[in-house]
């Protein structure tokens, strides 16, 4: 255990102590004039007008994996992902050993495109929608514990996935760009998905 806790600390003094969500700049190769600038990206079906996009994006330590949710024809998301609370460095260096509180909405660079590395966005039909919706908030609502090995970001947006009848990565240990790309290939890389009828009580 104290070898573990040494390694983190070594890894923080490694960044410079820098955040666990401050942002590593990645240089990005100039593209060749002749490739367009933006792919163009086929419009989901009019009855699948909800979205959950499991994303990963860069950050000083290994990187960070979060959802955006919402519908189609609004510009507004909404973000859910799990990260230790606070600005301080202290907990996610003492999440590497034990528990720590979490926070569960948009941590710093969620919402900028530029530090993207991954994502896989999958599309439901309204009732799926707000069902899925609901499940998030209610993720979001118990406020688990971070833990670098039990319960990490990875593992948060696993549960999502879960819940929509979607493949998981075989483990949450993984770097969360290797995570998602691994989602979006074990699942043919499908584009919607339709939620198991609810039980009746």
């Amino acid at each position: 255990m104290t070898g573990v806790f040494a390694l983190a600390v070594s890894f923080w003094a490694g960044t410079g102590g820098a955040s666990a969500q401050q942002l590593a700049v990645r240089s990005e190769p100039e593209k060749a004039a002749a490739e367009p600038a933006v792919k163009p990206v086929r419009k989901p079906q009019a009855h699948y007008p909800y979205y959950v996009d499991f994303r990963a994006r860069t950050a000083a330590s290994y990187g960070h994996a979060f959802v955006w949710f919402g519908r189609t024809v609004d510009r507004k998301v909404e973000v859910a992902g799990l990260h230790p609370a606070g600005e301080s460095t202290v907990p996610y260096i003492l999440g590497h050993v034990l528990p720590v509180p979490s926070e569960t909405g948009a941590s710093y660079g969620d919402l900028d495109v530029q530090y993207l590395t991954a994502n896989y966005r999958v599309y439901l039909n309204e009732a799926d929608g707000r069902r899925v919706f609901a499940y998030i908030k209610k993720l979001q609502g118990n406020s688990p514990m971070w833990n670098a090995v039990t319960y990490n970001c990875t593992a948060f947006i696993g549960d999502i996935a879960k819940y929509m009848g979607l493949k998981t990565p075989y483990t949450h240990l993984l770097y969360p760009e290797e995570w998602v790309n691994n989602l979006k290939k074990i699942n043919g890389e499908r584009k919607s998905v339709q939620l198991a009828p609810e039980r009746e009580q």
